[in-house]
């Protein structure tokens, strides 16, 4: 049982922090799975870098079970953030667009009516988040925010997006790619310490809150 962390080389604010967090120790050349793709594994973290927009690779977990023979629990995708405020941003949210009606356009992939099993670990990353943001001294030039599901690609595992906004300055900072490559370190536990939000029996009989509408951004 792996996580599956996803990066590409075609967006600065997604192949930042996969460089940051494989500059960490511990990485091994990980197991081939498809043409233009590379993989990297450290303990049961496994890193994935492909060449395509984020939201085109459909279905990275089945393929990468299909691939490997590695059970795949959860998703972690790399991307950069757009807002019209151009406001300088780390996000975290779930995927899907539940919103969107058959026959009506997908300009950021997914199912028409889809939303992908969220990933538990967002409520305490967001908070993780703000705490290694403030300690790198992000904040408060930079926002952190959650967002609502907005877009795909499609998968079957708890999965969630951490992203850098909002303008390509901002994609290619340094500091915010490392702000986020200590998020996985930490909250992931590849140090070799508890990871954070890990949901499992312990957890059973506590309370799941879902939001229903909104816009972009959760209050």
């Amino acid at each position: 049982m792996v996580t599956l962390v996803v990066a590409t080389t075609a967006d600065p604010a997604s192949v930042g922090p996969a460089s940051a967090f494989l500059a960490m120790p511990g990485w091994n050349p990980g197991p081939a799975v498809a043409t233009g793709m590379e993989s990297f594994a450290n303990r049961a973290v496994r890193l994935l870098k492909h060449q395509r927009s984020i939201v085109e690779e459909d279905y990275l977990d089945r393929r990468w079970e299909a691939a490997t023979g590695e059970h795949v629990d959860e998703v972690i995708f790399l991307s950069r953030h757009t807002a019209v405020s151009n406001r300088p941003a780390l996000t975290v949210h779930p995927i899907g667009v539940p919103h969107v009606r058959e026959g009506e356009p997908l300009p950021q992939g997914g199912r028409p009516g889809w939303a992908g099993p969220p990933n538990p670990r967002i409520g305490p990353w967001l908070r993780l988040m703000k705490r290694i943001a403030q300690e790198n001294g992000l904040i408060p030039e930079f926002e952190i925010t959650l967002e609502a599901t907005h877009h795909g690609p499609l998968v079957n595992t708890p999965t969630m997006f951490l992203e850098i906004g909002s303008t390509e300055e901002y994609w290619k900072r340094q500091d915010a790619a490392q702000a986020m490559a200590l998020l996985l370190w930490e909250g992931l536990g590849v140090e070799g310490g508890p990871s954070v939000g890990n949901w499992g029996r312990e957890n059973q009989g506590n309370k799941v809150l879902l939001g229903l509408g909104g816009g972009h951004y959760v209050p």
